[in-house]
């Protein structure tokens, strides 16, 4: 939606089709006649709209026959949302976005008024540069409404590994045991576990999680404990649940599952 926003943008008329309603399809298209990328949109499009109105047409008792009985012809399913900005969408998943854009930067004078936010010779190259990180991605999964709590981030996955994988694996490092977390032994007591437990539930709640929003964060801070200690870097991290503040702070090694045997 706010790519589209940007195309729309001061459009001229002419481009932008003088009896046509969805605008976007008309650039599309006629960008797509001289530019090869946005003609392969443009064909796949079709397809796409062609499936979903057959879809739409389709008996529920035939669609269930003919989603049993084939198995070459995977239609996929669009959801309203999907349909609305199906030109921008499909140039997205076919990773051609930024590509069309750049086109339309290039020859801007022929869509745009010369104050549209493409034809400013800075804003313009600037959407279309940050549109080449999303078309690099691999859109195989919708995100869910809950999808804050569901995925952690990258740094809360790596930590998730080295707390759990200390107990499953025999081989690893001596000089690496994560988080100083000790195997329990046959007459141990049950205070390994403990501290276990709690060094994971510390971990994670360093991170964005559904019981506290992680305000900011920053790395290397310097704590001195003692006055005849050296100060050691750690992360500092100010945490906002419901009723309160929480100000945090890890040293690197414990982050990093290098504590060994420090005190």
């Amino acid at each position: 939606g706010v790519v589209e926003a940007c195309l729309l943008h001061m459009l001229k008329r002419r481009a932008a089709g003088f009896l046509r309603s969805d605008k976007v399809a008309a650039l599309f298209t006629k960008v797509g006649k001289t530019c090869a990328i946005a003609g392969d949109v443009c064909k796949k499009v079709q397809e796409l709209q062609q499936q979903a109105e057959s879809r739409k047409n389709q008996p529920n008792g035939q669609e269930a026959l003919k989603r049993q009985g084939s198995t070459t012809s995977k239609t996929p399913v669009l959801t309203p949302q999907a349909i609305k900005h199906i030109w921008v969408r499909t140039a997205l998943i076919e990773k051609v976005l930024d590509k069309i854009v750049q086109y339309i930067v290039d020859n801007c004078s022929k869509y745009y008024e010369k104050e549209a936010l493409l034809a400013d010779p800075v804003c313009g190259p600037i959407l279309a540069s940050l549109l080449v990180g999303p078309c690099a991605l691999e859109y195989t999964k919708l995100k869910t409404a809950d999808h804050y709590w569901t995925d952690p981030s990258a740094d809360e996955l790596v930590q998730r590994h080295r707390i759990h994988g200390a107990h499953g694996r025999q081989d690893s490092p001596s000089k690496r045991p994560a988080l100083g977390i000790r195997k329990r032994h046959s007459s141990g007591s049950t205070s390994d576990d403990r501290f276990a437990a709690s060094a994971r539930d510390y971990v994670e709640s360093l991170h964005q999680n559904s019981r506290t929003h992680l305000l900011y964060g920053k790395n290397n801070v310097l704590v001195q404990p003692k006055d005849d200690l050296e100060a050691i870097p750690g992360y500092l991290s100010l945490h906002q649940s419901t009723d309160s503040l929480t100000l945090k702070w890890t040293p690197n090694q414990l982050m990093n599952g290098t504590l060994g045997d420090s005190e």
